[in-house]
Formats: structure tokens, C-alpha cells, sequence
């Protein structure tokens, strides 16, 4: 009994089972995959949002509907996409979680990012909707970030 409410606990404050449902993170999240995303890190007063993170977030255009990226741009950061190039503050980002089949020659003007939100990118660039078509995200629409990979059982493993 107290394992049940341990276990509910944990998941109710800590941690949230999340299914991954599209193709734009991929390779990094595959569709159908099962994340557990920590619910509770970014709510911490040391913890911060980090470029690189994999956070799940409401969506901008309708916040009933959530997205998970990767953050790319921190507030205050000028960010550019130049023919499938991320240029940050003017240096071009490497990015090796995004194999060349997964890229695109897409380009977006420069754009600073404005306190208390985010710009982010799927993995999967050529189809990926994200910052780059609606915007960036505010920061208290952003609440949990992906931890672990749960299934299938091949993938079984921390993100990173």
C-alpha cells in the first residue's frame, strides 16, 4: 500500500508518463514512443532552462494542445536560420542530434528573444512545426522537460 502511494505521489508531483505523437523529434523521440517528462524541475528557484533541454509545453496557439521541442534560443539570445543553419548571438549552433536526412535549407530573418520565453526547434527539421512558423513560447507555458524513455523497451533509457 504504501508503494501505491509513493508511486502516485511521485507521479502526480515529480513525474508525468507522456506519449510522444508525431515524427518531429525524431531521431531523439520516435512516434508512439512513452517519456516520462519531470514535472517539477522547472519549478525549482535554481533551476533553469537550459539550450539543448527537451521540454514539453501548451502550444502557443491553442494551449489545450501540448508540443515537445528542443530550446534553442534563451531569452534575450538573437537567433537566425540560415538555408538549415542555427546561428545563436551569431555562432552557428552544432547540433548532432539532427542527422542530414533530418535537416532542411529553410531560412528565418534574425529575431531576439524576448524575456521569459523560449525559441525551439523538433530534431526533425523538414517536419517540424515549431518557433520558426509560430513563434516562441513563454516561459510559464513550459512545464515539464523529458527525462527517460520507458517504451518501447529497446529504447529504455535517460534522454540526453
Amino acid at each position: 500500500m504504501v508503494s501505491v502511494v509513493l508511486a502516485i505521489v511521485v507521479i502526480l508531483f515529480l513525474y508525468q508518463p507522456v506519449k510522444v505523437e508525431g515524427t518531429s523529434m525524431m531521431p531523439t523521440l520516435d512516434d508512439q514512443e512513452r517519456i516520462f517528462i519531470n514535472k517539477f524541475v522547472y519549478r525549482l528557484p535554481f533551476e533553469r532552462i537550459d539550450r539543448g533541454d527537451t521540454v514539453v509545453f501548451w502550444f502557443p496557439g491553442d494551449p489545450t494542445k501540448s508540443y515537445i521541442k528542443r530550446v534553442i534560443a534563451l531569452p534575450g539570445d538573437l537567433v537566425e536560420v540560415d538555408h538549415g543553419a542555427v546561428l545563436v548571438n551569431g555562432r552557428q549552433l552544432v547540433e548532432n542530434y539532427v542527422p542530414a536526412e533530418y535537416r532542411d535549407q529553410s531560412s528565418m530573418s534574425s529575431r531576439t528573444v524576448p524575456p521569459d520565453q523560449y525559441f525551439v526547434l523538433g530534431d526533425h527539421r523538414s517536419s517540424s512545426n515549431d518557433s520558426r512558423a509560430w513563434g516562441m513560447v513563454p516561459r510559464r507555458y513550459i512545464y515539464g522537460k523529458a527525462v527517460f524513455i520507458y517504451w518501447p523497451l529497446d529504447k529504455m533509457g535517460i534522454l540526453k
